[in-house]
């Protein structure tokens, strides 16, 4: 008998974000961490747009937006090219800035609250998988230790024990430049100035924190081994020669090295093992987007596994979160890697830096890039049902397969929510704007599918919208395109299972 159901290793935003979704599920979960207490630094410092919408849709938003600022705009290659965030097509169109170590403590009290079970100090060193589950392998304060689990969530990391232990493989490219950094407080008031400072060595980036800076600079003599610790003395000489003067920096709190390299696992799921987060890619650090493609990638995989756990998930559930997320990490590593190159030193790309410039000062080009590197455009391939085409018109709605937008609803009763709201249970939602016409089509998915008809305020065409857990649409018609009840059901059974497939007697979170 398993230990867990599922087995997340790794607390970070990944780790934490799927737990979380498993409990609201009503699945029993444990995480796994190895550290015995958090580090307390931050590697980013913010959550995007795609982010928000995702936190808003489980009603916890609020949470996050009362501990920083919100800006409508985010660089793009570097702090000289901004994108305009408020052109997006999203309810929260600006960049909130909140240290990544905050993120994980709210998401720590989130999941707390929903029953899951966090036990650091538990190093993964081993792991075997057969047909009916995994055994972990886990160094612990007291010992060696062996946890049984039907699933295993790797959510460790770059180097991530489980993608290795589990012989999934990490294809890319290595980094070839690398980037130091310096939590530091300057010991002469206004000797950097927030921002980019140039100097004869190169460019400074100034990023003003409470009671510190973050100061970023390119490694001048990267060592082979990339592991070798940054020191005080070794940043210190570094900022030094790249501006070509001494500005003198109290004790650090926090020094690190990174580079650009990037990576993708050639497998999200590989039998009853599955990967989030930096274990299943890394990029260049270019628009601060780790944090935020992990809780892409763990909303996505939550609510696939926890109906896979229960045993009403149809066939394929599961493969498409590796299909999806695959392809949208993929997307990942060409966005960072190009504006890697846009925002390095090589003089030979400064025409190509102006042309990009001219082009995002363009409002289409804007909007689209913006939304792309937020993850805002992230749209999944939603099968058509047998027999019918893509769209009669030749062209998909905009809404499919992207996320829904939080539409105004009113519902028989007069009373008023949003799409949004209708989210925060976990569940698929069935919106009903044509009289009861689609609602029977859910009949037998409740505890998977919650339906409400409603008249749409937003759109009084709309006729009927079904949302997956995680928000993004897979189905709609409307009156001006109507779809026949068929699709809706294809799309049903595709996504929720048939009504006869079992379910956990546990349809709320398990305490």
């Amino acid at each position: 008998m398993a230990d867990s159901p599922v087995l997340v290793v790794g607390a970070g935003p990944a780790g934490l974000m799927t737990a979380a979704e498993l409990a609201l599920a009503g699945v029993p979960v444990t995480v796994l961490e190895r550290h015995p207490r958090h580090p307390g630094h931050s590697r980013g410092f913010n959550l995007n747009p795609y982010s928000l919408e995702v936190l808003d849709r489980r009603g916890i938003a609020g949470r996050f937006l009362a501990e920083g600022p919100t800006v409508p705009h985010m660089m793009f290659a570097g702090p000289r090219l901004l994108l305009d965030l408020t052109a997006m097509a999203a309810g929260h169109r600006h960049v909130l800035g909140i240290a990544q170590v905050r993120v994980e403590e709210l998401l720590a009290e989130w999941a707390a609250e929903l029953g899951v079970r966090i036990t650091r100090g538990h190093e993964v060193t081993g792991l075997e998988q057969d047909a009916d589950g995994v055994t972990v392998t886990a160094r612990t304060p007291e010992g060696e230790r062996r946890i049984r689990a039907g699933y295993v969530a790797g959510c460790d990391g770059s180097r991530s024990a489980v993608r290795k232990l589990a012989g999934i493989g990490f294809p890319g490219t290595p980094a070839t430049r690398y980037t130091i950094l310096a939590d530091a407080e300057p010991m002469v008031e206004g000797d950097l100035s927030p921002g980019v400072t140039t100097g004869p060595g190169g460019a400074v980036l100034v990023i003003p924190r409470p009671g510190y800076v973050r100061i970023v600079v390119k490694d001048p003599a990267p060592p082979e081994e990339r592991d070798e610790p940054v020191t005080a003395e070794y940043f210190q000489a570094a900022l030094d020669q790249t501006l070509g003067r001494h500005v003198p920096l109290g004790p650090p709190r926090w020094l690190s090295r990174f580079g650009d390299a990037a990576r993708l696992a050639d497998r999200f799921v590989a039998g009853r093992v599955v990967l989030a987060g930096d274990a299943a890619h890394i990029h260049p650090p270019a628009g601060a987007l780790g944090v935020n493609v992990a809780l892409a990638d763990a909303v996505n995989l939550g609510w696939k596994l926890a109906a896979t756990v229960q045993g009403h998930a149809p066939a394929g559930l599961l493969a498409s979160y590796h299909t999806e997320r695959h392809a949208a990490g993929a997307a990942v590593l060409r966005y960072t890697q190009a504006q890697a190159l846009l925002g390095g030193d090589d003089e030979r790309l400064a025409p190509l830096r102006e042309l990009v410039t001219e082009l995002t000062a363009l409002a289409p080009v804007n909007r689209y890039l913006a939304e792309a590197v937020t993850g805002v455009g992230t749209r999944y391939a939603m099968p058509p049902a047998p027999g019918q085409a893509a769209d009669p018109g030749g062209e998909d709605h905009p809404w499919l397969g992207r996320l829904a937008p939080d539409l105004k609803l009113t519902g028989p009763d007069g009373a008023a929510t949003g799409l949004a709201a209708l989210l925060r249970a976990g569940r698929g939602v069935l919106v009903d704007c044509a009289g009861g016409a689609f609602a029977a089509e859910a009949a037998g998915l409740r505890g998977r599918v919650d339906v409400l008809s409603a008249r749409c305020v937003d759109d009084p065409g709309l006729a009927g919208l079904l949302v997956r857990p995680d928000g993004h649409t897979a189905w709609v018609s409307t009156r001006r395109d109507p779809r026949p009840a068929a699709t809706l059901r294809h799309a049903l059974t595709m996504w929720f299972g048939s009504p006869e497939g079992k379910i956990s007697a546990c349809e709320t979170p398990c305490r």
